[in-house]
Formats: structure tokens, sequence, C-alpha cells
């Protein structure tokens, strides 16, 4: 089966949402143990900051454009 760009779009964009779920998990979890990795936290949030600036952005491919 051949997906159009924009299900292709959408599939990237769950795939990246599940990730940015994932790495909030992996954050929260490294931030409750006794001495927290502050650099390991550091990198993992620059990730979702990534991530999550990745999905606005195709987010953002998707809408239509509206003639002025």
């Amino acid at each position: 089966m051949i997906l159009s760009e924009n299900d292709q779009i959408e599939l990237r964009i769950i795939e990246l949402n599940q990730e940015h779920q994932d790495l909030h998990y992996i954050i929260d979890h490294l931030s409750e143990q006794i001495q927290p990795d502050q650099l390991r936290i550091r990198r993992l949030k620059k990730r979702r900051l990534f991530i999550k600036d990745q999905i606005v952005h195709l987010k953002s491919t998707l809408i239509p454009d509206i003639d002025a």
C-alpha cells in the first residue's frame, strides 16, 4: 500500500509524539533519583525540545495555504 505524502507526515508525527512522551517519562524518572545525572537530563530535554519543534513544523505543513 502506498501512502500519500500527508499520510506519511501524519505517521511521522505519531512516531515523534511517542518518542516525545517516552523522553518525558525518562526525564521524570531520572529527575527523581537521589543524584540525578544533570548532563544526561539536559541532553534528553534538548532532544525532547527538538522533537517538539519537528512536530510543530510537520503539523504546519499539513495546514493548507489560504489565499489572501
